[in-house]
């Protein structure tokens, strides 16, 4: 693992383009080793994209190979590159939602779903804005270390344990005046999700942005990093949610999964499709993987 850290520290030292270009090779080679992740994605993008050919299917998940394999390498631009380059590598659009809402005074949840890039774009906000963020502890103890430290760059996040829950993100909201960066579009079982709509399909999603707004009056604000084909990548703000939440937590829910739905239809290579987001099924379904 170290030597792992020696080459991505390397790998930083390049050009953004080089870095791509290696993560090019880097995906192309995964593609057709990863059979068993490969799998999931194909899995994941006929359910979703029906109406789409078998051809084209393939070519999204091609795609997606490697911008899964850029996000790998970025990380050590993001742990070990200079502040300017990740404030250089990354623009902002329409950010003013966000700075509008805080310099109100409102209380935030960045609804920020799961596409290839947003650990680059991240790691500039972090240097302008204090986060609040969930951290899942890696099973290696090196890789769980480095990361914790790469959290901690800027000494401006508030870290919480996923295992502490939903009541510790919501003292920790209440208590500070930075956003909270909610990443909840994965399948987090059965227990700790309500079942509604995502392409269609019938998909447990935690309904916790809905609770966590309705105890804090946190108002949401979505955003979205995309990496684009130049090298370089884009943070894109969204309006805040009017409405939200509702009286019910479901159709917030609901809502949430069909924004996640239209960004992923725009940018269909970079959403998290190696992720098995439909594991859970409702009583009675069998297995989709």
């Amino acid at each position: 693992m170290r030597l792992a850290f020696v080459v991505l520290y390397l790998i930083s030292l390049l050009p953004m383009r080089a870095i791509h270009a290696v993560a090019r090779g880097i995906g192309a080679l995964a593609y057709r080793l990863a059979k068993s992740r490969r799998r999931v994605g194909e899995v994941n993008l006929a359910l979703c994209f029906p109406e789409k050919s078998a051809a084209e299917r393939e070519q999204i998940l091609r795609r997606h190979f490697y911008h899964m394999a850029a996000m790998g390498l970025e990380y050590g631009v993001c742990w070990y590159a200079s502040a300017r380059r990740l404030q250089d590598l990354t623009d902002y659009r329409d950010k003013h939602y966000l700075d509008d809402a805080l310099a109100a005074g409102k209380k935030v949840i960045i609804l920020y779903p799961h596409f290839c890039a947003f650990e680059m774009a991240v790691y500039k906000l972090n240097q302008d804005v204090p986060l609040i963020s969930v951290y899942s502890r890696q099973k290696n103890r090196a890789m769980d270390e480095q990361m914790l430290k790469g959290r901690h760059r800027y000494d401006n996040v508030f870290l919480v344990k996923r295992t502490d829950g939903l009541l510790s993100i919501i003292r920790t909201l209440k208590k500070n005046d930075a956003p909270f960066l909610y990443l909840p579009d994965q399948d987090f079982g059965e227990k700790e999700s309500v079942f509604v709509p995502f392409f269609g399909i019938p998909t447990a999603t935690t309904d916790g942005v809905s609770r966590i707004a309705k105890l804090t009056g946190a108002v949401v604000i979505p955003a979205i990093a995309n990496r684009l084909d130049n090298g370089r990548f884009e943070l894109r703000f969204y309006p805040p949610w009017e409405g939200f939440p509702s009286s019910d937590s479901v159709a917030d829910t609901a809502r949430m999964n069909a924004f996640i739905e239209a960004r992923a239809r725009e940018l269909p290579e970079q959403y998290f499709w190696l992720h098995k987001r439909f594991k859970t099924r409702p009583q009675g379904e069998a297995s989709v993987y």
